[in-house]
């Protein structure tokens, strides 16, 4: 039986001003895409093994250097596209830069991660990468899939255009290229087996 995180949208007719001072009193997660909001329920444990998995190993290789990883706490705003999002895990370079003096959202991200449920995958390998695609400070939007064992990497060149790969073996290794760390996948997923066991990483 497969069980799917649920992503509930609904419209709304609060401007981007009115969505953030009615976001930052809520007591769930929201993001706004479009005039759309979207509920942020709680993800799978597979989701969450995951996000560890990355924090895990990038947190250390970030010591002492001016770029830091965050959790999904950390608020992002697309400024050209006035949407709000919560990605799984971003990371900053040199200082932090907001969206108004509350200082609670940030719009310069320099990497973003997202885990792909079977409920949001479309969402965030659709809209939601063309809208990070659009944030100017972003270079690498890498996304993994938690129920097939693929990872994608969106990475800015020098002139602009974008640059995509596409990884689907436990033996091969994706670079982050802003910080210059090579990540395994056999580190991304350690912990998580497929339903059909046969990319399973075995321990």
């Amino acid at each position: 039986m497969e069980i799917k995180e649920p992503a509930l949208k609904y419209e709304t007719g609060l401007w981007p001003t009115e969505f953030i001072n009615w976001e930052r009193k809520a007591e769930t997660k929201h993001e706004y895409v479009d005039g759309r909001i979207i509920d942020m329920a709680g993800a799978s444990l597979w989701h969450n093994r995951i996000v560890s998995n990355i924090i895990g190993h990038i947190y250390p290789f970030l010591s002492g250097k001016t770029c830091q990883i965050y959790p999904s706490d950390l608020r992002i705003y697309a400024k050209s596209k006035e949407s709000y999002f919560y990605p799984d895990a971003s990371i900053i370079c040199g200082d932090p830069e907001f969206s108004d003096e509350i200082k609670d959202t940030i719009v310069n991200p320099k990497v973003i991660f997202e885990i792909l449920s079977p409920s949001t995958k479309d969402y965030d390998t659709g809209i939601k990468l063309y809208y990070y695609m659009q944030i100017k400070s972003l270079q690498q939007y890498i996304m993994i899939d938690s129920a097939n064992l693929i990872v994608r990497s969106a990475l800015r060149q020098a002139d602009g255009a974008w640059r995509f790969q596409e990884l689907d073996n436990m033996d091969e290794n994706i670079l982050i290229e802003p910080i210059q760390c090579i990540l395994q996948l056999k580190e991304m997923y350690d912990g998580i087996h497929f339903p059909n066991d046969l990319q399973s990483l075995k321990k």
